[in-house]
């Protein structure tokens, strides 16, 4: 028999993954009771079956490409990857599927952590049934925030619930590599578990929809990434995807592509992109529809309901699907809520404490492949469909020096884009071993819109492959 409670908070956050928690850290710090809602693990994705995991997985791989080619280390790491090691490291990294340590630090900061799966039930109201079969209503004072995320995408195939494809949760998850793995998408999660699977011993293929990989990048990064997946012995190929699939009695997958070539594997992996996780959290009952992505403005107010009391914060928003730009979601809508609360007016101007900006402006991304390709702001791709005239700045990164001792035959390319008119980057793309560490100096130069001029004023140490700025600043002096 079900029972009901009510409860009366500031805040409701639906959702404790990293954008939830930090939500509610705000909300906490600026003095509002606030409570999450959640239904599986505490840590969300991120925590378990992506960031942590699938960086697990690639830390070895990415430290043996670099270790073979220094001098003096390569007979060390001949040998194959330690596959027991590795996914040890794993399951270490993503605390054993166990959220005990993001539950007490919840508690620790102030926040009630609520087991069950919450749905909106009207103007600033949730109900949440918990595991025991009770129901509980919460009442918030000042807002409700959505940090559902996403999940990933299947394709409309025929019997993809008996083909029992992975996604990027398995993908992450594997107790054991596939002796044989077909990869379908070319996106960051493709290329990253092709990378990791390859190297890990199973004989990938990798399918792009495209003519080349990693489509929203700059092309040039998708091609350094495709040769070394062929080098490493992957199957990768352009224009085609998987048209059928289907799982036999044996245990095998049989694909059926899109040029009519068919395939054998152990397993499938569906990296298609994301959708958001929305369809039964009671949209409707706000006037919303179940399933949609939830739009909002700069503030990271649902702008479809009135009264500014609804949030949407993170991948479900679908303003940038990246674990760092959910944190940075919650940041500003944590100031928001707060500024509200106490009566006072919001500033949303361009990079003003409540708006957003980062998330049209300078995005950052890292794809951790061998070779990592780095990237914020705009491609040259996104300038031309932006109509935005800008400056297009190339360096080859291994005729730097500190790319050199980094790895004797580096392969890697630099391309910043310059606004025209205003004179400052406005995208910055890197390709190569290492180089996200260059991201953020990237990103301070594009959200400070740091004047050109003024970057011949940021030494780079030498020999370090920061150099690179300078390198890319002297090319465009002597064009």
């Amino acid at each position: 028999m079900s029972t009901e409670n009510i409860r009366t908070y500031d805040v409701i956050v639906i959702g404790a993954g990293p954008v939830g928690e930090n939500v509610a850290d705000r909300t906490t710090a600026a003095g509002l009771s606030t409570v999450i809602v959640e239904s599986e693990l505490a840590g969300g994705e991120c925590s378990y079956w992506a960031c942590e995991p699938s960086k697990a997985l690639l830390r070895p791989v990415l430290l043996r490409a670099d270790a073979v080619h220094v001098p003096g280390i390569h007979p060390a790491v001949k040998e194959p990857l330690d596959i027991e090691a590795v996914l040890a490291h794993r399951n270490r990294m993503s605390a054993g599927w166990k959220d005990d340590d993001q539950a007490e630090w919840i508690k620790s900061v102030g926040i009630d952590l609520l087991r069950g799966h919450g749905r909106l039930a009207g103007e600033r109201e949730v109900s949440v049934e918990t595991p025991d079969g009770s129901t509980v209503r919460l009442r918030a004072r000042h807002a409700v925030a959505v940090c559902t995320g996403s999940r990933a995408a299947l394709p409309p195939l025929p019997g993809i619930e008996s083909l029992r494809p992975w996604t990027s949760r398995e993908a992450t998850s594997a107790r054991r590599p596939p002796g044989r793995l077909v990869v379908v998408g070319a996106g960051v999660v493709g290329v990253e578990m092709a990378t990791a699977w390859q190297a890990l011993g199973s004989r990938v293929t990798l399918l792009a929809r495209e003519d080349g990989l990693l489509p929203r990048m700059e092309p040039f990064a998708g091609e350094l990434v495709a040769d070394r997946l062929r080098e490493a012995g992957a199957d990768v190929r352009f224009n085609v995807s998987a048209a059928a699939a289907e799982r036999t009695q044996d245990g095998e997958v049989r694909v059926t592509l899109t040029d009519g070539c068919e395939l054998t594997a152990d397993e499938i992996l569906f990296a298609i992109g994301r959708t958001p996780r929305s369809e039964d959290i009671g949209l409707d009952t706000v006037g919303l529809v179940p399933g949609d992505w939830l739009d909002t403005d700069d503030s990271l107010t649902v702008t479809a309901v009135p009264g500014n009391w609804l949030y949407a914060v993170g991948d479900v928003n679908h303003r940038a699907l990246f674990t760092h730009q959910g944190k940075y979601q919650a940041r500003i809508a944590g100031a928001v809520i707060g500024a509200r609360a106490r009566g006072e007016q919001l500033d949303t101007s361009r990079w003003a404490p409540h708006s957003g900006t980062a998330d049209t402006e300078a995005v950052p991304g890292v794809v951790f492949t061998d070779p990592e390709v780095a990237s914020v702001g705009l491609t040259v791709r996104d300038a031309e469909l932006a109509g935005r005239a800008v400056e297009v700045v190339d360096h080859e990164i291994g005729h730097v020096a500190g790319a050199l001792q980094y790895r004797p035959d580096y392969r890697g390319k630099a391309r910043i884009l310059i606004d025209r008119d205003r004179q400052v980057v406005v995208g910055a793309t890197f390709a190569g071993p290492g180089v996200g560490e260059l991201l953020y100096s990237a990103t301070v130069a594009i959200s400070a819109e740091v004047p050109v001029d003024r970057l011949w004023h940021a030494v780079p140490a030498f020999p370090t492959i920061s150099e690179v700025w300078l390198r890319l600043l002297e090319t465009r002096r002597d064009s």
